[in-house]
């Protein structure tokens, strides 16, 4: 998280990471990136629901999570 920022600022960009940086190499090696792929999906929709209704808690795992994904 870069200085200033709070996790709810930090975490869109976070999920931006994973979706248009992160997951595309994961789908490019096909069968064997799956279920990394799916595990990405499932924590990029957590975020945005927890985002949506404000749930701190789930927003703070969310967070954790996608931070861990690695290109």
């Amino acid at each position: 998280m870069e200085q200033g920022r709070t996790v709810g600022e930090d975490l869109p960009i976070v999920m931006a990471r994973v979706r248009d940086e992160i997951m595309p190499l994961y789908l490019e090696i096909g069968p064997a990136g799956s279920f990394a792929v799916a595990m990405m999906r499932a924590d990029l929709d957590k975020a945005t629901k927890a985002l949506a209704e404000g749930d701190i808690v789930t927003i703070l795992q969310a967070y954790e999570s996608l931070k861990s994904y690695k290109a």
